[in-house]
């Protein structure tokens, strides 16, 4: 089965997909073909795309990582190649996309193009700077107690008199409270 026979199958599959973008762009980096999601999104952005140069669509930083997948892509026909890009959303931002890259050859083993399956990762990407953010302060959190009760015991280790271990132990009590609410607001 020949690339262009493997896309009409995928097409089949996800021409109407609510979730997945899936284009084809030709030998001359133009898109020529587009399935109803990535219409309905980028449409309305960039007007009809097909035709048109497929980094109208990408942010400028991100078009050489297309160039590479693509070589990458026709140089192992075979296999099939990730890449995340940035598209502009009209805004003046950014949807975060993943793609996988296919490569696309005609009856004659001739290169006719790309294909790529994407899909929409924006919501994932926040969501995972705010819990790295989360992380930050927890581990934070933690760790500010960890270094206290740390330098409380070494007071109690050095410590000579009975008043000072008093003290450091006292701390000690007061830091390994605040750590369990801490840890008590974690779950």
């Amino acid at each position: 089965m020949t690339g262009k026979q493997h896309f009409e199958e995928i097409k089949t599959l996800l021409g109407e997909s609510g979730t997945y973008y899936l284009i084809a762009v030709d030998m001359n980096a133009e898109y020529s073909y587009l399935n109803k999601h990535y219409a309905e999104i980028f449409k309305p952005i960039h007007g009809n795309l097909i035709g048109e140069h497929y980094a109208v669509t990408i942010h400028e930083d991100d078009r050489q990582i297309c160039q590479t997948v693509s070589e990458l892509a026709f140089r192992y026909p075979d296999s099939v190649f990730p890449a995340t890009l940035r598209k502009h959303d009209g805004k003046g931002g950014f949807i975060i996309t993943r793609w996988e890259y296919k490569a696309i050859f005609d009856d004659a083993g001739t290169p006719a193009g790309i294909f790529c399956l994407g899909h929409d990762i924006t919501e994932l990407v926040q969501v995972s700077g705010e819990l790295d953010q989360i992380k930050s302060k927890h581990s934070h959190s933690i760790r500010r107690h960890v270094a206290n009760l740390m330098g409380l015991g070494k007071l109690i280790q050095d410590g000579t008199r009975l008043e000072d271990i008093q003290d450091a132990a006292k701390m000690i009590v007061e830091s390994a409270t605040s750590l369990d609410g801490v840890i008590r607001e974690l779950r």
